[in-house]
């Protein structure tokens, strides 16, 4: 989750919002990161999961991310919470729950839906202080 908040913090340069997201492999190394870049590349699609998402499937030569875990600093919401089933994580660990748009248990449950094909392990909570206040802070700045 550390390697996550400070892709998060990366993301604060860009005026995004300070979300990050790693992916690591079975063996805990980090094969994709990513931060919010909605922003940055003026893309409604560029949250941290998905480029974290994207960037493992081009490390590890494929779309199937099995026996990876999807780490990320704030509880997905419905889009990246689907490409974390359709990329077939193991587990998606998450630090502060989404209550406006969280879809790993706070408005939906995607990725525990008994209807889909796979439905990864979920850990949620790690770190979740230090997530909250980062967006915290930087919700106040932009209400200043």
């Amino acid at each position: 989750m550390r390697a996550a908040l400070a892709e998060a913090r990366a993301a604060l340069a860009t005026g995004d919002v300070p979300i990050g997201a790693v992916v690591l492999d079975a063996d805990g190394e980090v094969v994709g990161r990513g931060r919010n870049v909605r922003e940055a590349e003026a893309d409604p699609t560029g949250h941290a999961e998905v480029v974290a998402l994207r960037e493992a499937a081009r490390a590890r030569g494929g779309w199937r991310l099995t026996g990876c875990t999807l780490v990320v600093t704030l509880e997905p919401c419905t889009m990246c919470a689907g490409a974390a089933v359709l990329s077939r994580v193991d587990r998606v660990v998450f630090a502060a729950y989404d209550e406006k748009a969280g879809a790993v248990g706070s408005l939906w449950d995607v990725v525990r839906d008994r209807r889909l094909n796979h439905r990864p392990e979920v850990l949620a909570g790690v770190l979740a202080e230090e997530s909250s206040a980062l967006l915290a802070e930087f919700f106040a700045e932009q209400r200043a």
